[in-house]
């Protein structure tokens, strides 16, 4: 191993411990509330603020006076991301290698090895858990989607003192369910009013929860984590407002990605020097006028969801304003992947439930991902730019600077990047070991000298992705990145995203020697961390099923 190779070793296994002496915010002011927007499914370019025609007036005067991160990274699935936001470590370190059991199966991703329970194991740490020993409060609404089978896997067990929302991971909007209905603390709670919608439901009970919270000790900081499911399928909104779009998507996605595509470049969002990637799909003129109205409606309820979201996350602001308590609130909105092309190219599920209270599996298909993830390549699920890529925002008064209100940043982060913030805005510090357990050390970076206004890398080191046999590292500049194919476990793509975000000009052949240096740092990190081969993978999956039927 060379000197090189074992540096980035070294670093990938202390990444982050660092933090155990990080007090770069030393204000004396009252530590800040922090609050965590997750978005679900939502494409990259879908909000106002990121290039979208969709209606986001509340999301967009949290970036005008913000901050924009254009680089910042996701998990590529709901699942993965989920374990590395709420833990500050790789999915794989969590227990959640791929994905985390179902209602319909407690065991259903149990393959009986750490890193792939379907679970978050207890070596690392939520979240919540470090601000609750900090002395925050720590308050959840949403979509949990953690860890199923038992109370001991649910939020108030992970350091949350209060819950309301999904345990799993998705239900209908209107009339969750059991097993996929709603859980107030630890109770399955039943649904009855006529004008229930869970975005609704989980802003109302944040604020809630927050205003208990105040009341209880009004001296005490807060952490909430508002985990939208929208605009995740299925395909559910408010008859009013899928009125304000339906008729708006007539023209198709390819006028749409244009039109993003221009807006974006002329916002500075993406650079001029990248091209739009090609149109996955066919075109939309080859569609019956019959068709292009139901794609217009799914696009529409698709639109009226991030709308409904955006008008609630308005909101919550309100209230933090008329409680005086914005000033000192950290807020930060992400997305957990990159828009969503399950159902097919053209949307999955039956078009007579569209624009009802109905249905489940209703999505509006892969042609409209392609429009929400321009200009990037391919989709959730994969590591490409358009798997893993989100908008993200930061809003935090009392701390950005005035002059840097609105200000757009290039530089790159990821979600173990947000442990590493909240660790370092409590001026508190990550354990090395909690309630008798060795935890795993984080690999993320506070993002703190960025939100006051230093222009400089916050890593120099490598950071890596794996989902689904789809692999990728980021060095600098240059992503390597690798789309599984069962013929072929590893075919190594390289991109300088300085001048090719939208990963068009694959320059492999051209630098093999910076393809050798980083998967060699790709193998060292999948070795550390114990992460299968997606063949050997699904070859464990099958040995489970055929042994479960025998």
């Amino acid at each position: 191993m060379n000197k090189q190779i074992f540096f980035y070793l070294v670093l990938i296994l202390l990444g982050g411990c660092d933090l155990q002496k990080n007090k770069n915010y030393t204000e004396s002011s009252p530590k800040p509330n922090i609050i965590l927007i997750l978005s679900d499914d939502m494409g990259y370019s879908d909000p106002g603020c990121f290039g979208g025609e969709v209606e986001t007036p509340n999301l967009d005067a949290l970036a005008n006076k913000g901050l924009r991160l254009t680089q910042f990274y996701n998990g590529a699935r709901c699942c993965p991301t989920r374990a590395s936001l709420m833990t500050g470590c790789y999915p794989h370190q969590t227990g959640i290698g791929h994905m985390t059991n179902t209602p319909a199966d407690f065991a259903q991703h149990d393959l009986g090895i750490p890193e792939y329970r379907g679970f978050l194991n207890k070596n690392c740490v939520t979240i919540a858990e470090v601000l609750k020993e900090a002395g925050y409060t720590t308050l959840m609404t949403g979509k949990w989607h953690l860890g199923i089978s038992d109370k001991s896997k649910w939020p108030l067990q992970r350091g949350f003192d209060k819950f309301y929302g999904l345990i799993p991971g998705a239900s209908n909007f209107f009339k969750p369910v059991y097993p996929r209905g709603i859980t107030y603390m630890n109770d399955t709670v039943s649904v009855s009013d006529d004008d229930f919608y869970t975005t609704d439901a989980f802003t109302d009970y944040a604020i809630q929860f927050i205003d208990e919270a105040k009341t209880e000790n009004s001296k005490k900081p807060f952490f909430l984590y508002l985990a939208y499911t929208a605009p995740h399928w299925p395909l559910n909104a408010p008859r009013k407002v899928v009125e304000k779009y339906k008729g708006k998507y007539m023209e198709g996605w390819t006028k749409l990605r244009e039109a993003r595509y221009e807006r974006m470049q002329e916002m500075g969002i993406i650079d001029e020097k990248w091209d739009l990637s090609p149109q996955d799909w066919r075109d939309w003129n080859t569609l019956s006028e019959e068709k292009k109205i139901e794609m217009d409606l799914r696009r529409a309820i698709y639109s009226a969801m991030i709308d409904q979201m955006d008008q609630n996350i308005g909101k919550l602001v309100s209230h933090l304003k008329d409680q005086n308590i914005l000033d000192n609130t950290l807020i930060i909105f992400l997305n957990d992947n990159g828009a969503c092309a399950e159902g097919g190219e053209l949307g999955g599920g039956p078009a007579e439930q569209l624009d009802t209270k109905e249905g489940y599996f209703l999505s509006y298909g892969g042609a409209w991902a392609n429009a929400s993830n321009t200009p990037y390549r391919e989709y959730k699920h994969w590591v490409h730019e358009g798997g893993i890529g989100t908008p993200f925002i930061a809003h935090w008064p009392k701390v950005i600077p005035k002059e840097n209100e609105g200000r757009i940043v290039s530089e790159y982060g990821f979600l173990p990047d947000l442990m590493a913030t909240f660790v370092d805005v409590a001026q508190t510090t990550y354990p090395e070991e909690y309630r008798g357990n060795r935890i795993v050390p984080t690999s993320g970076k506070s993002l703190v000298p960025l939100l006051k206004g230093e222009n400089k890398p916050i890593h120099t080191e490598p950071i890596f992705w794996e989902h689904e046999g789809n692999k990728a590292v980021r060095l600098g500049k240059y992503k390597l990145v690798s789309k599984w194919n069962k013929e072929r476990e590893t075919e190594w793509e390289l991109y300088d995203l300085e001048t090719d975000r939208s990963e068009m000009h694959n320059i492999a052949s051209q630098q093999p020697e910076k393809v050798n240096e980083m998967e060699k740092m790709y193998e060292e990190w999948a070795q550390a961390n114990h992460v299968l081969a997606w063949n050997k993978i699904q070859k464990l999956y099958k040995e489970k099923n055929s042994s479960e039927k025998k």
